[in-house]
């Protein structure tokens, strides 16, 4: 986990009210040794409340992990590219951390998309504000019938999350309040020549500049 995940109001919430569950449970048991069935009712219920809630918060802080914060406009990756024979070529994708992955792709352009993750206001209040993550990598053709026939090329960018806030928002209308999740921001650019572009991600969505 990130400093910056550990340091945010929502995990520092979680931890605490994970705490305070797990005390209010002790005091429970403690309750019931003692024979006061209503006080150890009462403490187990709240107990678990705090628990349900601190597994909640946890569960926010993991699933964003991955996600970078979304400013103005921001250089998510370097991409260098290179013809390598008909219709195909190399993308070799520079994070801005400074590791890189290179890929062998068939196409006429490099296609890349990314997921987005819109909190609510509420949410924005607990330190959650729009992040992103590149979600995959592929070759795009110009025709649509070589789309249909030709090979088909396409790679993962993004990390396993061990909770998947899309797919549980996709499934749980509940989260509705928290979050939105938009599936539809992708970018994509000829490959003619050797050249080095830019992935920009901006609050419209993504895009490709020749890099300068």
């Amino acid at each position: 986990m990130s400093s910056e995940l550990a340091a945010s109001p929502i995990f520092v919430a979680a931890a605490a009210a994970g705490a305070l569950g797990a005390l209010m449970l002790f005091a429970a048991m403690v309750a019931l040794a003692r024979g006061r069935l209503f006080r150890f009712a009462r403490r187990t219920l709240a107990g678990l409340l705090l628990l349900s809630l601190g597994g909640l918060g946890g569960a926010l802080v993991v699933g964003t992990q991955g996600y970078r914060a979304l400013t103005q406009e921001d250089l998510a990756a370097q991409l260098l590219v290179r013809p390598t024979g008909p219709q195909r070529f190399s993308a070799t994708v520079r994070f801005p951390d400074g590791h890189e992955r290179t890929y062998d792709l068939a196409g006429d352009e490099i296609y890349v998309d990314a997921h987005v993750l819109k909190w609510k206001p509420i949410a924005n209040a607990l330190g959650l504000h729009t992040s992103y993550e590149l979600d995959r990598v592929a070759g795009r053709y110009h025709a649509i019938e070589d789309e249909r026939t030709a090979a088909r090329t396409v790679y993962s960018l993004g990390e396993d999350h061990p909770v998947d806030l899309f797919a549980l928002r996709r499934r749980y209308a509940f989260l509705s309040p928290l979050l939105d999740a938009d599936y539809g921001s992708a970018a994509f650019v000829p490959v003619a020549q050797a050249s080095e572009l830019e992935l920009r991600v901006s609050t419209t969505g993504l895009l490709i500049r020749e890099a300068k």
